[in-house]
């Protein structure tokens, strides 16, 4: 099993930055990717962007292409989302999310809010 605990979701102006993170802990050692989903209010879960825990490599949305980065910390179970430029269309709640082969596993989910 493994374990994901985000932080640093709250109320944000548009135009302001946020970091997320994400911590997990348990079987890490069996994971491939983190990453982050987002889901707005009446919508879908929708991917945001991913990190490869093998060669560090990033995908991203293209909706957040050029204002959301996703990178590794230095304790190599966490993992960021650096969110510039905030718009009100960015208001969701964000799930962390780790896969390994044959699992997949999701945090709680911090809120973000952005008001105009």
């Amino acid at each position: 099993q493994v374990q994901l605990v985000e932080s640093g979701g709250g109320l944000v102006q548009a135009g302001g930055s946020l970091r997320l993170s994400c911590a997990a802990s348990g079987r890490t050692y069996s994971l491939y990717t983190m990453g982050w989903f987002r889901q707005a209010p009446g919508k879908e879960r929708d991917f945001v962007a991913r990190i490869s825990t093998r060669d560090f490599s990033t995908s991203y949305s293209d909706s957040v292409k050029g204002r959301f980065t996703i990178s590794r910390g230095n304790a190599k179970n966490t993992v960021y989302l650096q969110i510039n430029n905030l718009k009100p269309e960015d208001t969701a709640v964000y799930y962390c999310n780790a896969d390994r082969p044959g699992a997949t596993y999701w945090g709680q989910g911090p809120q973000v809010t952005v008001s105009s």
